[in-house]
């Protein structure tokens, strides 16, 4: 009896066994194909700009989690890096300012417009230390200004010295990253400075540095972009289509919430309240689709780099645009 006994207890453990392990497998399998089903979106940013912003607030990649991708956020310390991992395949999206994506391509890049965020203009311009006695560019004439070739800096210079009736050849050039920048500008090393925000407003609050000329003088947007490779744009466009939606979620949020936006940034970019306040105060957040009014904003671009020898040939912005029909 015995036997018979242990026998039994024998085959019911084994049953349990095996109706454990088959669930087990059946949930393994589940998790699989809840995995795979999930698209991975991997993102490039800087810090401070609209992907920071929606990385920060947390929101946008919940729910694009919900609508089935995965966010892999990558931060970049400048724009060029940026690019070069976008154009190698290591980047599916990434953001810049409204020159890289012009000069990227004319050397042949296959890069192309995904979205646009709104105008920065009143957040980018000239500016000239507290003790300068310039008002307008024409009072610098023979000066060193500094710029970082190949950012929107290089653009906007060229176009208060066409508003000026001035040359190329009217100013020293200094070209400088950021950082290199800030320094030679607050040891007046430099006679004046053409950047964005956020350098712009930490000038202004931590050097009292006058702005005197931003790109809406110019009639320039200086607005970010929304980059992809032309393969990848072309086999996601539903990806691109909710990144988009989602992002400009983020956006909204971001309009209605300043005071945590601020708080946020603050800590992110590690600087004073008060230039993060100036900053945001400045500027209305909204991401969109290219429309023509803002290809044609980059065919300017475009051709003023042509023009002064900035870039190699004449290019055409549309042919980086992808139309619902591709």
């Amino acid at each position: 009896m015995k036997k018979k006994h242990h026998a039994w207890l024998w085959w019911i453990v084994l049953a349990l066994w095996l109706v454990v392990a088959g669930v087990g497998y059946m949930d393994t399998q589940t998790d699989a194909k809840t995995s795979s089903s999930t698209k991975t979106v991997r993102i490039g940013y800087q810090k401070g700009d609209i992907f920071d912003i929606a990385r920060i607030q947390g929101g946008f990649a919940k729910r694009m989690k919900q609508k089935g991708y995965r966010v892999v956020w990558k931060e970049f310390q400048t724009g060029a890096a940026l690019l070069t991992a976008l154009n190698s395949g290591k980047l599916d999206y990434g953001r810049t300012g409204n020159t890289p994506p012009i000069t990227s391509q004319a050397s042949g890049s296959k890069l192309v417009y995904v979205g646009a965020a709104s105008s920065r203009a009143n957040s980018s311009g000239l500016l000239v230390s507290k003790t300068s006695s310039a008002k307008t560019i024409k009072d610098l004439k023979g000066k060193k200004i500094a710029y970082s070739k190949g950012s929107s800096s290089q653009y906007l210079l060229l176009k208060l010295l066409a508003k000026a009736g001035m040359s190329a050849n009217d100013i020293k050039w200094v070209d400088l990253d950021p950082g290199a920048a800030s320094t030679a500008f607050s040891q007046g090393k430099v006679d004046a400075w053409v950047v964005w925000d956020p350098y712009v407003a930490s000038a202004q609050v931590t050097q009292n540095a006058k702005l005197i000329e931003s790109a809406s003088s110019v009639n320039t947007t200086d607005r970010d972009f929304i980059l992809a490779t032309s393969t990848y744009a072309k086999k996601h466009t539903k990806t691109s289509s909710t990144l988009l939606s989602e992002l400009e979620t983020s956006m909204e949020w971001a309009n209605r919430h300043h005071t945590t936006l601020i708080k946020d940034l603050s800590s992110a970019l590690s600087l004073d309240k008060k230039v993060v306040t100036k900053m945001v105060d400045r500027r209305r957040y909204s991401v969109s689709g290219m429309t023509q009014a803002i290809v044609k904003e980059q065919q300017d671009i475009a051709d003023t780099l042509a023009k002064a020898h900035d870039i190699s040939g004449d290019i055409d912005v549309s042919k980086a645009v992808l139309t619902t029909s591709q």
